[in-house]
């Protein structure tokens, strides 16, 4: 088996995401670009300033408050030192190697094997473990559960994502306004044969693209869990810890987390709703990704 380097495989899959993260801006162009045609072009600027408004004031909200919207969503509490030596003790040195300040650290109900970052940067970060991942780890599996948060962190994946979000919110309003305004007779509508073309192409990607994005979007999410889990073997230099975290996880036969929001859901180590091909890649492809490092 060809051996893989944790750096390889973190600036590759950083420049997956940005190959990605360019598609999503191809496809607002592309979908502009034939709204225009189909209307005014001034038309369109004005449906471009719209959605960017309201996709950055949306987003806007939710960036600067997301570690204490995710913290409250799951009904999580402050870790406290004492009953939580371990916890506090491996996230401690776990900063130490990767250079990062101390993250807050909170506790969740849940006999789920799971964990969660989130925060704008690194000043602004919290790390939350559940119950089960606290009594059910033994100490290596814990610090490779922990440095796979901390290199979410030090990934700036929660910025990263945001910026996904504010591209995605966009294409889905631009959809949204373009659709809308044929149902009310907005714009200026041509009768030529061409224009009609275009508007009928304009409808069909206002369709599609919010689709198209959407796995795009998960296909970045995806990404950005096998650069965290490189980071965790690059923090710890260990990645049987994290292996065999995500055994036992993959072993539990426990039913879908109802208690969490699904808005939260892509922050954890492990989808807590148990789906598959969505906001995190398969277990066995993660395993295998890490042993080979």
């Amino acid at each position: 088996m060809e051996r893989l380097d944790f750096r390889d495989q973190i600036s590759r899959n950083k420049r997956k995401s940005t190959i990605l993260m360019v598609s999503i801006l191809l496809i607002i162009v592309i979908l502009g670009y034939v709204i225009s045609l189909a209307f005014n072009p001034a038309y369109f600027s004005m449906i471009m300033i719209i959605a960017t408004i309201i996709s950055v004031l949306y987003v806007y909200i939710g960036f600067y408050n997301s570690e204490k919207m995710a913290i409250a969503s799951v009904g999580a509490k402050k870790a406290d030192r004492t009953r939580h030596k371990q916890f506090y003790s491996l996230v401690e040195g776990l900063t130490i190697a990767s250079g990062l300040p101390m993250p807050k650290l909170y506790v969740m109900k849940s006999d789920q094997i799971n964990a969660f970052a989130s925060g704008r940067d690194p000043k602004h970060a919290v790390v939350c473990v559940t119950e089960g991942a606290l009594k059910k780890l033994n100490k290596e599996e814990l610090e490779g559960v922990l440095a796979h948060e901390l290199g979410h962190i030090r990934n700036y994946d929660i910025r990263y994502i945001t910026l996904v979000t504010v591209l995605v919110g966009m294409i889905s309003i631009i959809s949204q306004i373009f659709l809308r305004s044929l149902w009310f007779g907005s714009g200026d509508r041509g009768n030529d044969r061409s224009q009609l073309v275009f508007i009928l192409l304009g409808i069909l990607l206002a369709i599609l693209a919010p689709i198209v994005v959407y796995f795009v979007q998960m296909s970045i999410s995806r990404k950005r869990e096998f650069a965290a889990d490189a980071s965790a073997v690059q923090f710890t230099r260990y990645p049987r810890g994290l292996i065999n975290a995500l055994k036992k996880i993959k072993q539990e036969n426990i039913r879908p987390e109802k208690k969490i929001s699904r808005a939260v859901a892509p922050l954890f180590i492990s989808d807590p709703f148990l789906r598959l091909g969505r906001t995190h890649p398969p277990i066995d492809k993660r395993i295998e990704a890490l042993e080979r490092m």
